[in-house]
């Protein structure tokens, strides 16, 4: 297994919920939780926050935490988890894990589940799947996926997909943590958005529409991201074992 880092994108501004990654949870800010979870899992070797905010980097430094002030001008977490891997030096052959920051509840098995696929030296991206009920999939905010056999990504949407004529399919709901090799988010940024990634605004279309390969692995975790401050008592909830939905 090469190396893998972790890396957690962090902005304080943010349209629905300003200054969240400093939202204080149990006494500590949320990134610190996210980091927390995500250095319980074995699989990976480091654990860096990349952010554009001199509050959020400092208040990481005085937790001890690995930061790393990044361009204010990205415009996705994906391209700031780049520049983040950059200054890391991460090896080609790295393995780069994008955990969203607004995951304080995150599983740490999700995360071995996320990197396992690549003891597979082929292995180029991987992501997280798992099933939805019909009522779940009806709702264009929850992407879905159409997956091969073998576990590849066929396709992303937010339509209601696969279409089940005869019968109910079963639906596979995306959980958007990605797992990708360093060589690979190069090409992802190199490439620029494609014309199925500006139609779904699933900016996963880009590496499929460019033949790269999505190793999906199912899951049976749920995760709750914080959104909107209305979203904290479900996560905060969760976090302390009260209920799993």
């Amino acid at each position: 297994m090469p190396e893998v880092i972790a890396i957690i994108p962090a902005r304080y501004e943010s349209s629905r919920f300003p200054g969240k990654p400093l939202t204080i949870i149990h006494g500590k800010p949320m990134f610190w939780h996210v980091m927390q979870r995500a250095s319980l899992c074995p699989q990976i070797d480091t654990v860096a926050l990349a952010t554009d905010d001199e509050r959020i980097f400092n208040a990481a430094l005085e937790l001890g935490m690995t930061a790393l002030m990044t361009s204010p001008d990205h415009a996705s977490g994906t391209d700031r988890v780049l520049e983040a891997a950059r200054l890391l030096d991460a090896a080609p052959d790295s393995v780069i894990v994008n955990v969203q920051g607004d995951e304080p509840a995150l599983n740490p098995e999700m995360l071995a589940e996320l990197i396992r696929p690549f003891d597979d030296p082929l292995a180029q991206v991987t992501t997280l799947g798992h099933i939805i009920s019909p009522e779940e999939a009806a709702s264009a905010d929850r992407v879905k996926i159409v997956r091969a056999a073998d576990g590849r990504a066929l396709y992303f949407s937010r339509a209601k997909v696969p279409f089940g004529r005869d019968n109910t399919p079963e639906y596979i709901g995306h959980i958007g943590i990605y797992g990708l090799r360093m060589h690979i988010l190069e090409k992802f940024s190199a490439l620029g958005e494609s014309h199925l990634e500006k139609l779904e605004k699933l900016e996963q279309l880009r590496l499929l529409e460019a033949g790269i390969p999505i190793h999906v692995s199912l899951t049976r975790h749920k995760s709750h991201g914080v959104d909107r401050p209305e979203d904290l008592p479900t996560v905060i909830a969760l976090m302390r074992g009260e209920h799993h939905t």
